[in-house]
């Protein structure tokens, strides 16, 4: 995935409310960019940080800019961290249309956001071909405690325990259900469940993975001008 136009650079100065974070860019003006993340970014707000911007030209947009990427030693040395939550999915949605997840071909629909379960909607529904249909969640990890460790979730998510009660209940109907952990960290060699952060998210994993429910893990490789899936990784306990 490019991005649509050159990201601008800027510096931290904090980030607040969740949504909303407060950014010197380089020609000294102060903005306020767009933080699509609701978790905690556990260290990837550090102010100071230099961070990397990408800008709307939706004149209706209160805040043009969004924050997009974040340089940051997470024990390998300086990398660039993706912390845009909208980001994994439209990966995800090119690379299972590329065939380039080899746990998801062989289907012939690729249908986003449908409704299921007791009001929820799956990431993705692939259909069609000899599989079985196969429900698609994707969790974007950004969290790294420990060198090349990944980790999910960096905070406490009831709704992510939910998601996996949904999957896990899709494969008493024959269908498939995949848990699909995309990474935006190049560095990361694995990835876990951080159980001490949310102990009920990882009983609700296993307790799905005990159903059924596959779990899969890929990292990305990003740049100024580019976030490419570039592998999988092993998720271990």
């Amino acid at each position: 995935m490019r991005f649509p136009s050159p990201l601008i650079r800027g510096t931290l100065v904090r980030r607040y409310k969740r949504f909303l974070a407060d950014v010197v860019l380089e020609n000294g003006d102060m903005t306020t960019a767009h933080v699509a993340n609701p978790g905690a970014m556990t260290g990837l707000d550090v102010p100071f940080s230099q961070i990397w911007l990408s800008k709307s030209d939706n004149q209706m947009r209160k805040l043009p800019y969004t924050w997009e990427l974040v340089e940051v030693d997470l024990g390998a040395g300086p990398e660039l961290v993706g912390i845009n939550t909208l980001t994994p999915n439209q990966l995800v949605a090119d690379a299972i249309a590329a065939g380039a997840i080899p746990e998801l071909i062989g289907y012939t629909s690729i249908r986003r956001e449908i409704k299921y379960g007791a009001n929820s909607r799956i990431d993705f529904l692939l259909e069609g071909g000899t599989r079985p249909p196969c429900f698609v969640e994707v969790k974007n990890v950004h969290l790294m405690r420990k060198p090349r460790r990944a980790e999910f979730p960096d905070c406490p998510t009831e709704r992510g325990a939910k998601h996996l009660n949904e999957l896990a209940g899709v494969m008493a109907s024959g269908a498939r259900a995949v848990l699909l952990f995309l990474i935006q960290i190049g560095s990361a060699a694995s990835v876990s469940v951080a159980r001490d952060i949310d102990p009920e998210y990882a009983q609700a994993f296993d307790r799905a993975r005990k159903r059924g429910v596959e779990v899969i893990a890929r990292r990305c490789r990003l740049s100024y001008e580019r976030i490419e899936i570039d592998g999988a990784v092993p998720v271990v306990d």
